[in-house]
């Protein structure tokens, strides 16, 4: 079978070449002609108008100029080697008092030229360009008396306007037309070639990286690699969507979308080409999502738990507070779940401080109350102790055995813990990974909760489903107390079905939110000991452990110096708690702190989830600036747990990005954490958010953007449902080319829900 141009080797695309193409793989991943046509401009230039030099502003984006050489000169590390113009040899054009001829071409030692200055001018001005590299070649074409299209981007130096390295074209003819867009495509399809002209409207400008300019893969390369690309390609390329779809949806076929992203006829085609792209990789994604799922639903039985037992009754009744509207709809959409017949797999979703916990225990005594075991994992020792002293006081009333089984238990202890589990005398078991291990067995596990679900593995995580021993999966509840744009957890978590609890337990009191720079510092340690005299305790976390040099921040070594210095023993008594420490050192100096016995805890971000403090009434977060917005919200909501005012004070330097100082007022306008979860989605891309992801999106997104492409998602995901709803294995007829799609490996997503 004859391989499609769309799979052949990147290095015998014209112009690329061995050398090239390790480039391209090691740097943009692009290994074939396919790979190539698949990496989209981010954004476009116009090339359309010409701008008067004397229009020319240091402020503006990159500009065309159409202007004729006057003069050149060429500089060594001496002073001049070689000038020349457009007048002759004895007059200076160039505006520095340059001779105007010193040599020829011919008898010039290049290797010794450092830069080429070169002043054109039109009809309202002139200016100067500058090269550094590529001069030879240069001086070679910018003859004086011969008019270019120059293009780049305007700087200043030494007060005059200048543009550094500006791309050079011929200025076209008269007659010139950008003939091969400009034809109209046969009816019914589009002409598979793509010719420029000199005469460019809009350029697509692509990713790239330093090495790969360096390597020669400069901006009009790449433009030039995708022409051969998409002339060898698009007779290849086979349209990946149904006709019936296509006209439904007003969609754009492939070539024309493929043709247009890199070289648009015109702004109109270029939007039609994109939404095409992004429609079809959002539909794509959400498609193979939802196809899990309807499967999942229909087909995967569950253990059915009707009744809610009298230990639920005696739990509920003895809360000392009641529970939130929020809280009580998501119990009745889990108690839904289990009495179903099917296999539950929900994933709820609940701000810093919401009550999931709760949530958590109430799950966990309807499998109790059903003759069932449940378990909950946890990603660190400190949650896992955290949610264990908590489950034991709500478990009081009840009878229910609860045990904790983490890497720091004893051999006796875990004895017991082995035979009380086998026996089903433990009724819920609390731990960290030590659940999963072989020897951790059940009589008969019927829920599994997972707690910040995004620390743990894939593989970690099948275990624990396999830990069942009544024939049938346990029910899952996978809980995040980081809160996930809407967009992303259709796409993260598009196979579960999803609760969220927007809504604060009464009596928690808002956290007042201070920015404060070094010079304030004063300020901070007065307030800090005012708080201290009320009774109260305050945390101080550091974003690093140990001193960098490249990075000029606070780190904790120093700031425990500096926090022991300020607030000495006695009467004062500081804690430190960071991830390099044994799980003894950070359980002493937790429980130091959680026991009143020291007023301030130094930490990293270690204490970020888990610490339930509610005497802590202060944060103070050193380099603030150093955090995402979730990050430092899941920081915030270690205060505000207790009846007293809490304040978060985020400590900056005085030099500030606009994108930090951003993040910083954000903090301070906002508690709610949604809210925050997106402007970090915007602000920072969907694969750098802290705690959402395992190891990026499912599958990736070349085009679409799940920051600013909601409603594309929206559309793409309602149409996915519609086809699910009617053919839920894509086995019609019509379908069939959506089935064929799917079974390509970039679809092999890992199913978030089962995970078996």
């Amino acid at each position: 079978m004859e391989r499609s141009a769309l799979e052949s080797d990147i290095q015998f695309l014209p112009g690329v070449g061995p050398k090239r193409a390790e480039l391209l793989r090691k740097e943009l991943g692009i290994n074939t002609f396919g790979d190539l046509i698949r990496l989209y401009p981010f954004r476009y230039i116009d090339r359309s108008s010409i701008v008067p030099i004397r229009e020319i502003r240091p402020d503006m984006a990159y500009i065309q100029v159409k202007a004729r050489v006057l003069a050149r000169e060429l500089y060594g590390s001496a002073g001049v080697i070689a000038a020349d113009n457009i007048y002759g040899q004895n007059q200076d054009v160039s505006g520095n008092g340059a001779p105007a001829a010193t040599g020829s071409g011919a008898d010039i030692r290049f290797n010794l030229v450092r830069r080429m200055r070169v002043v054109v001018e039109d009809a309202t001005g002139r200016l100067e360009l500058v090269f550094f590299k590529g001069i030879k070649w240069m001086y070679g074409k910018l003859e004086p008396g011969k008019e270019f299209i120059f293009f780049g981007k305007p700087t200043v130096f030494n007060g005059l306007v200048n543009i550094v390295h500006p791309e050079v074209d011929n200025a076209p003819d008269r007659q010139s037309t950008r003939s091969g867009n400009a034809r109209q495509a046969p009816a019914g399809g589009v002409r598979n070639t793509v010719q420029q002209t000199d005469a460019l409207t809009m350029t697509g400008v692509y990713p790239s990286t330093e090495r790969l300019k360096n390597g020669g893969i400069t901006g009009k390369a790449m433009c030039r690699m995708q022409e051969h690309a998409l002339n060898a390609c698009l007779p290849d390329i086979e349209e990946t969507l149904p006709v019936w779809f296509l006209k439904q949806q007003g969609l754009v076929p492939l070539p024309f979308a493929l043709k247009n992203i890199h070289f648009p006829k015109d702004q109109q085609s270029l939007e039609r080409a994109r939404y095409r792209l992004k429609f079809e990789e959002l539909f794509f994604l959400q498609l193979s999502l939802l196809k899990q799922k309807y499967i999942h639903s229909r087909d995967e039985h569950g253990i059915q738990m009707p009744k809610v037992g009298e230990a639920f009754n005696r739990c509920y009744e003895a809360l000392p507070f009641p529970l939130t509207g929020a809280q009580k709809r998501v119990i009745t959409e889990i108690r839904n779940d289990m009495k179903s017949g099917h296999q539950m797999n929900r994933l709820l979703q609940g701000d810093v401080g919401s009550g999931k916990t709760m949530v958590a225990v109430l799950t966990a005594l309807i499998a109790i109350g059903n003759g069932y075991q449940a378990c909950i994992m946890a990603p660190t020792e400190v949650l896992a102790q955290q949610h264990f002293k908590n489950i034991s006081k709500y478990l009081e009333p009840t009878g229910v055995r609860v045990a904790l089984l983490t890497g720091s238990s004893r051999t006796a202890e875990r004895r017991e813990i082995h035979a009380g589990l086998e026996d089903g005398n433990i009724g819920i078991i609390v731990g960290t990974h030590a659940l999963i291990e072989d020897d951790v067995l059940f009589r008969n596990l019927g829920l599994a909760i997972v707690d910040e679900q995004h620390r743990f593995g894939v593989e970690q995580r099948a275990k624990l489903w396999r830990k069942s021993a009544c024939g049938m999966p346990p029910h899952i509840l996978v809980m995040t107390a980081t809160p996930i744009p809407r967009t992303l957890a259709m796409t993260l978590y598009g196979d579960l079905d999803v609760s969220v609890i927007d809504e604060l337990p009464p009596g928690r009191k808002p956290v007042q939110t201070i920015h404060a720079s070094e010079n304030r510092r004063p300020a901070l340690f007065k307030f800090m000991r005012d708080q201290i005299a009320l009774g109260r305790q305050i945390f101080v976390v550091y974003p690093l452990i140990f001193e960098s040099e490249k990075m000029d921040y606070k780190n904790l070594e120093n700031g425990y110096e500096q926090i022991a210095k300020a607030f000495p023993f006695p009467p004062y008594r500081t804690a430190i708690v960071h991830g390099k420490q044994s799980n003894e050192e950070k359980k002493f100096n937790m429980d130091a702190f959680a026991a009143g016995r020291a007023n301030i805890l130094v930490a990293t971000s270690v204490i970020e989830v888990g610490v339930d403090v509610p005497n802590a009434s202060v944060m103070v977060i050193e380099s603030a600036e150093r955090f995402g917005l979730s990050q430092l919200h899941q920081l915030r909501g270690r205060v505000g747990r207790g009846s007293e005012k809490s304040y978060c004070v985020l400590m900056t330097g005085q030099k500030l990005s606009k994108e930090s100082r951003h993040r910083i007022q954000l903090m301070c306008s906002t508690e709610n954490g949604f809210e925050l979860a997106e402007e970090d989605m915007k602000m920072r891309g969907p694969g750098d958010l802290e705690g959402t992801q395992q190891s990026g999106l499912p599958i990736s997104l070349n085009i679409a953007s799940l920051a600013k492409d909601g409603l594309i998602l929206n559309v793409a995901r309602s149409c996915a449902e519609a086809i699910l709803e009617e053919d839920p294995t894509l086995s019609l007829d019509k379908n069939l080319l959506l089935m064929q799609e799917l079974k390509k490996d970039k679809y092999n997503i890992k199913d978030y829900s089962k995970i078996s």
